[in-house]
């Protein structure tokens, strides 16, 4: 069979730059592979050439089976002198290519080394050139294959994280509703509450309403009777009725006194259930409700760190936990910091620190780095225990155990200050020129733990 003296880039598809596979031909001559076109289509609003952007009629084009063969019998001898391991010829001289041109970057034969077409050009022998490009080609293999295996390794690591995200997304919707059913049954218990007091006042009344109408039911049976004796006396002789008539007008008249009237609030005091109902609620609600100023972010505590379900206190275990490395993570440092950053105002929160040996307190930078043992070099403000004095470059060390260490944020001023408020001393002052966004940090290590207090304990 005659050999394809046709240039691979010839038969190669513009779209993947690869050895056309089912090319189809567009009514304006190009031709791509059928599932490049189809690909690039899906990427379009209209159907277009990738190469010349005129519009195509066809939403299923032609086959070009005369470029298909072509391509499949140039696949087939490329595939089959690869196996015979014969040297290829060249096609113009019909020579043994035996050298390779370094400008051209293509085999060549000894004809073509002597032509015009390479003249000044430099070759080596294809051996050489083979042995340098496989050496050249090999490392980039090497660096792809650790690219290959880091990619794997960073693929389980997503894994980890879907499985992590699941986890979280569980726990946390399971402490919405604990936490939302704590409010529903406080509101139960407000509502049962409300209409037990009701219910009592409605007994109040009605069985204030009960004595007056039985007061009422004595006093028409009176009424009744001196009417009944008074007209029967009437009827008399009027010996008989002059007789009779002084004790009949006194009690005629002792009868004539005011009537029983209905008693002022005897009603149900509506007002008093109904009015600004909601904001009474709310108002008790406040005294069960706690409001921590500041919030740990889980997503950044370091995997020996443990946080309490309502995300105010950390405790160090010792184990490490099976956590996501996510950018926001410590993982050398036991650090973990607030969910909530400041750029501006004024902040305060106190930390209980009684239960922690080695405790650190203060605040950082959102940029400063969390990987590695860099973190407290820079952008760190805090104050700082532990028995056996452990060094923190840019922290104040506290030489007293305490029970509560009090933050106040300057932003503006630049101030971040610490004292104890137990005795109201002050610890320690640090002034700067804020220009980032601050997050407060908390380290505690050897099975201490830490409890960011609500603003009623402070």
């Amino acid at each position: 069979m005659a050999s394809l003296n046709v240039p691979a880039e010839e038969l190669s598809c513009p779209v993947c730059c690869e050895i056309f596979k089912t090319p189809v031909l567009l009514s304006c001559s190009h031709s791509f592979c059928k599932e490049c076109l189809q690909q690039f289509w899906r990427t379009k609003e209209t159907q277009e050439c990738p190469v010349c952007r005129r519009r195509s009629s066809k939403h299923d084009p032609p086959v070009n089976l005369v470029l298909k063969n072509l391509c499949e019998s140039f696949l087939k001898e490329r595939e089959e002198s690869r196996s015979s391991g014969s040297e290829e010829i060249c096609s113009l001289h019909s020579e043994k290519l035996k050298l390779f041109c370094l400008e051209d970057k293509q085999p060549v034969c000894l004809v073509c080394r002597d032509s015009q077409q390479h003249d000044n050009h430099k070759f080596r022998p294809i051996s050489e050139v083979v042995s340098s490009y496989k050496e050249e080609l090999n490392t980039a293999l090497k660096s792809l294959q650790e690219k290959l295996k880091h990619n794997e390794a960073m693929k389980g690591e997503f894994e980890k994280t879907v499985e992590h995200i699941k986890s979280q997304a569980e726990h946390t919707e399971c402490q919405i509703k604990q936490q939302f059913e704590k409010l529903h049954q406080f509101l139960r218990d407000e509502e049962e509450a409300t209409i037990t007091a009701l219910r009592e006042e409605e007994e109040q009344k009605k069985q204030m309403m009960k004595e007056k109408l039985e007061e009422m039911n004595r006093h028409i049976s009176a009424l009744s009777h001196t009417i009944k004796d008074t007209e029967e006396m009437m009827k008399a002789s009027d010996v008989c009725f002059l007789k009779e008539f002084p004790v009949s007008m006194e009690r005629v008249q002792i009868s004539s006194q005011p009537d029983p009237q209905t008693p002022s609030g005897a009603l149900i005091h509506v007002p008093r259930y109904l009015g600004n109902l909601p904001f009474r609620v709310w108002k008790k609600m406040q005294d069960i409700v706690q409001n921590t100023p500041v919030i740990l972010d889980p997503n950044t505590a370091h995997p020996l760190l443990i946080l309490s379900d309502d995300l105010t206190s950390v405790r160090d275990s010792e184990n490490k936990q099976p956590l996501p490395n996510n950018p926001e993570r410590f993982d050398f440092y036991p650090c973990v910091l607030g969910s909530e950053g400041f750029n501006s105002g004024t902040h305060c929160w106190d930390v209980e620190v009684k239960q922690s040996s080695v405790w650190v307190v203060g605040v950082t930078t959102a940029s400063n780095q969390r990987k590695g043992d860099d973190c407290f070099n820079t952008d760190v403000w805090c104050v700082y225990y532990y028995k056996n004095r452990l060094s923190v470059s840019s922290g104040f060390l506290v030489k007293q155990n305490l029970d509560r260490v009090r933050v106040n944020l300057d932003y503006h001023r630049g101030t971040v200050s610490f004292s104890d408020p137990v005795t109201n001393t002050h610890l320690h002052t640090f002034r700067s020129t804020f220009t980032h966004t601050l997050f407060p940090v908390f380290w505690c290590y050897l099975s201490s733990s830490l409890r960011i207090l609500p603003v009623s304990s402070q």
